[in-house]
């Protein structure tokens, strides 16, 4: 903490709010460190702090007060260490009240800005901190991707302080390029061997999405790529579309019709195709054609009022 700060901040008055757990603790280290850095501290709490924090807050030999908005009076750096990703509970009494005095201060966060799940990134309650800086350890919570705490942390860095990898939860991942695969063409290989994907469009005034869909489909490595649409939009796709191929169809038969070529083994469906019945018998027919199917948009939104029906019909 002390160590990102420093590079962060140039030595200036900073006050430390500590909270009475463990992450209060942590503040008490960080003040001593940044006095040896040659900041001018000052550690405010509210409660006697117990336990490893009650050891920490004894090596503190610098100015100390209470946890009130005066302790504000000229920093120009908070240090946030009033609670972690475990708190459960809204902010309030002293903490709720200085964090409401926070106004624009710069503030770094140990761990979580205080006020924010750490598990959702949700507010606990009315008053949560804004953090310019917040550091974390061994692993980002969901609450530091999620919005709204993704905005309120600011730079996000993670601290290895020797957990091992072992004790990671393997079912969270954060989505980023390495978890991205795209099929890579084959010297020796066809077009066919990356699939063709279908995209469904909507009629001549709902075209774009589909477009737009197709695109990305061609884009991401798909061998082949379609467009089906009502006969009244084909005309309309063709102006806008070169390498992706066109099929029209009339309602869910029309549509069964054109999946029932097996070598079209993708289907997306739903972006701008218009919500109500008609859509609903199309990702009937699409999700019984034993293609892959991506449903998106208007083919979900046109379940809001029975999404059980949807859950019927999916399969792996």
């Amino acid at each position: 903490m002390a160590d990102a700060i420093a590079a962060r901040f140039k030595p200036c008055a900073v006050t430390v709010l500590c909270g009475p757990g463990n992450n209060g603790g942590d503040g008490f280290v960080v003040a001593r460190l940044l006095d040896e850095h040659g900041f001018i501290v000052r550690v405010t709490h509210d409660a006697d702090p117990k336990d490893d924090a009650g050891v920490m807050s004894a090596l503190w030999k610098g100015t100390r007060g209470a946890l009130t908005p005066a302790a504000l009076d000229g920093a120009r750096l908070v240090v946030d260490a009033l609670f972690g990703a475990g708190l459960s509970r809204p902010l309030d009494g002293a903490p709720a009240q200085v964090v409401a005095a926070l106004g624009d201060f710069p503030v770094v966060a140990i761990d979580m800005p205080s006020g924010l799940s750490g598990d959702t990134g949700a507010p606990l309650g009315h008053v949560t901190v804004k953090a310019t800086l917040t550091i974390t350890f061994f692993r980002k919570k969901p609450g530091h991707l999620l919005l709204p705490g993704r905005e309120a942390c600011g730079e996000i860095v993670v601290a290895d302080i020797g957990i091992p990898d072992a004790a990671a939860d393997t079912d969270l991942f954060e989505n980023t390029p390495s978890l991205w695969s795209y099929p890579q063409p084959r010297a020796r290989g066809h077009k066919y061997d990356r699939g063709h994907c279908v995209v469904v469009s909507g009629g001549a005034s709902q075209t774009g999405a589909a477009r737009l869909a197709a695109r990305g489909a061609l884009r991401i490595g798909a061998g082949l790529v379609s467009v089906a649409s009502p006969r009244d939009a084909l005309a309309v796709n063709a102006a806008h579309l070169t390498a992706i191929m066109l099929k029209g169809f009339k309602g869910a038969a029309g549509l069964a019709e054109v999946l029932s070529d097996k070598r079209l083994n993708t289907v997306v469906i739903g972006p701008g195709l218009g919500v109500g019945g008609e859509t609903r018998a199309l990702v009937d027919t699409v999700l019984k054609s034993g293609a892959g199917v991506v449903l998106d948009a208007d083919a979900l939104t046109s379940f809001q009022d029975d999404p059980e029906a949807l859950f019927n019909w999916l399969h792996e």
